[in-house]
C-alpha cells in the first residue's frame, strides 16, 4: 500500500529541509572563515567536537539506555572514521578554493551515490546516468580553466565527495538498524578525535586560535551539525522522499549565494555556466520517476529513504 502525502502536512517538512539545505550552504562560509586562524584538522576537531555535544542534551531528554549507545558503537566508529577522511579533504580544499565551488562539487555525492549503489548489485535507472553526464559536464566546466588542470583545492573537494559516498553508503548499511542520534553522535566524536591527532601531528593549535575563531566554530557545530541534523532526521519522516532529495540538492546554490554575500566571490559565465549544469544533473538523477535509489544527505545518521518500488536496502 503506498503511502499518500498530503500537501498540507508535508510542505511544513519540506520548508525544514528548506532551511537545513541553507544552513549547510552557508556552512562553506563558516568553513572559510574558520580557517583564517586555524587549519583544517583544527577547525574540523572544533566543530564536529561542538556537534557531538550539542546532540548530548537530546539524547538525555530522549532517556537513551547504555545498550542503545552499545549497539550503534561499532556503526558509529565506522562511519566517524570515513567521515574524518571526506571532512579532511574537504577543508583542506577549501584552503584553495571558493565556498560555492566547494559546495557544487560536493555535491556529487547525489549521482555517486546511486552509481556507488549498482556496483554494490542495486539497480540504477537510466535518470542518474543522464544526471551524472550532466553534473560531470559541469564539474569540468566550472573547475577546469585551462588545458593546464584542475584547480588544486577543487581537487581535494572533489576526491572528498567520493569519500562522501562512502560514507553515506556505510550509513545506509547500519543507519537503520540503531538509534539515528545516538549514531550521529558517536560518528561526531570518532570524527572529532581523529581530526585532533591530525591537528597536533600536523598543526600547531593555540587556544587564542580557537578564541578568535569562535564564531565559525560555533555555526559549524551547533548550526550545520546539531540543528541541521536534527531538522533532517525529523522533516525526512514526514517528507515526500523525491522531493526531500531535490531540497536538500539546493545546498549548492546556497553555498554559491553565501559565498557571494558574505566572501564577495564572484563566479564567471564559464562557473555559472559549470554550476547549472551540475545542478541540473542533481535533479535528474534525483527526479521521482518509478523506481530508483534515492540517497540521504552525506553526514546524516538517519533511516534510509527508497521509492516505494526499489530493492529494499540491507
Amino acid at each position: 500500500m503506498k503511502r499518500t502525502y498530503g500537501i498540507s502536512s508535508t510542505s511544513r517538512y519540506e520548508a525544514l529541509l528548506f532551511i537545513t539545505a541553507a544552513i549547510w550552504g552557508t556552512g562553506f562560509v563558516a568553513q572559510r572563515l574558520g580557517m583564517q586562524n586555524l587549519g583544517p584538522f583544527s577547525y574540523n576537531a572544533a566543530r564536529f567536537i561542538v556537534g557531538s555535544l550539542v546532540l548530548v542534551p537530546v539524547l538525555l531528554f530522549r532517556r537513551v539506555t547504555s545498550a542503545q549507545v552499545k549497539a550503534a558503537l561499532p556503526s558509529g566508529l565506522a562511519a566517524g572514521t570515513v567521515l574524518a577522511v571526506a571532512a579532511g579533504f574537504q577543508q583542506s580544499g577549501l584552503l584553495y578554493t571558493t565556498a560555492g565551488k566547494a559546495g557544487f562539487i560536493t555535491g556529487l555525492y547525489v549521482v555517486l551515490v546511486p552509481i556507488a549503489a549498482m556496483l554494490l548489485g542495486r539497480r540504477t535507472p537510466i535518470r542518474t546516468w543522464i544526471g551524472a553526464a550532466s553534473a560531470l559536464g559541469g564539474l569540468y566546466i566550472l573547475s577546469f580553466s585551462s588545458i593546464a588542470g584542475i584547480n588544486r583545492g577543487d581537487l581535494l573537494v572533489l576526491v572528498s565527495a567520493f569519500f562522501w559516498t562512502i560514507h553515506i553508503l556505510v550509513l545506509d548499511r547500519w543507519a537503520s538498524k540503531v538509534d539515528p542520534l545516538v549514531l550521529a553522535c558517536i560518528q561526531f566524536a570518532v570524527c572529532s578525535a581523529l581530526c585532533w591527532l591530525g591537528a597536533f601531528t600536523t598543526e600547531v593549535p593555540v587556544p587564542a586560535d580557537f578564541i578568535s575563531g569562535a564564531l565559525p566554530i560555533l555555526y559549524g557545530g551547533i548550526f550545520s551539525i546539531g540543528i541541521a541534523y536534527t531538522l533532517q532526521a525529523v522533516a525526512q519522516s514526514k517528507a515526500h522522499p523525491a522531493r526531500a532529495a531535490i531540497i536538500m540538492s539546493l545546498e549548492s546554490a546556497f553555498a554559491v549565494i553565501a559565498g557571494y554575500v558574505f566572501l564577495a566571490e564572484r563566479l564567471g559565465v564559464r562557473e555559472l555556466t559549470g554550476c547549472a549544469l551540475m545542478l541540473s544533473g542533481m535533479f535528474v538523477a534525483q527526479w521521482p520517476a518509478g523506481p530508483g535509489v534515492l540517497v540521504k544527505r552525506r553526514h546524516a545518521a538517519v533511516s534510509s529513504v527508497h521509492d516505494n518500488d526499489d530493492t529494499p536496502t540491507a
